[in-house]
This record gives structure tokens, sequence and C-alpha cells, in this order.
């Protein structure tokens, strides 16, 4: 999970799987937190943009997706698509 230069406004939001830690553990930029069961891979810029966020499992009849509910970002673009902090 992090962030990356992109769109419009600034920031988009990456959220990917992985199958193995190994490759991210050797790297010294990357974090992971465990909890609760699950293991999350990030690095340290994008934990200042994601700092208080919420990840949320959404479903909205027949959509389902993950929303990200950040209290740093102060303008985002028309499609929701970039954000900016």
């Amino acid at each position: 999970m992090g962030v990356k230069t992109s769109g419009c406004t600034g920031y988009s939001y990456v959220l990917e799987f992985i199958d193995d830690l190994a490759p991210y553990e050797e790297k010294p930029e990357s974090v992971i937190i465990q909890d609760k069961g699950v293991t999350l891979v990030s690095n340290e810029k994008s934990l200042v943009l994601l700092n208080g966020s919420i990840l949320d499992y959404k479903i909205k009849g027949l959509n389902k997706g993950f929303e990200f509910i950040n209290p740093n970002v102060k303008d985002q673009c028309g499609c929701g698509e970039s954000f900016n902090v």
C-alpha cells in the first residue's frame, strides 16, 4: 500500500497484493506492519501522506471495493482518482 505521483491533483493510492515478503524485507525503505492477521507493506514517504488514514472495504449494491478515508486530503480531482495534501 502506498502513494504515487499521479493524476491532475498530485497523488493516487497504490494497493497491490503480494505473495512474498522477502524482497520487501530486504529494502531499507520498506515499512512492514502486521496486525490482526493482516500484513501491510509500505514505505516511509507514503506513510507520511497516509498518516491517520482508514482503509475500508465497502459494499454498495453490486459494487465492492476498498476506500481510503484520508484526513490529510485537502483537494481531490473531480473523478476521485487523485488527491493533494
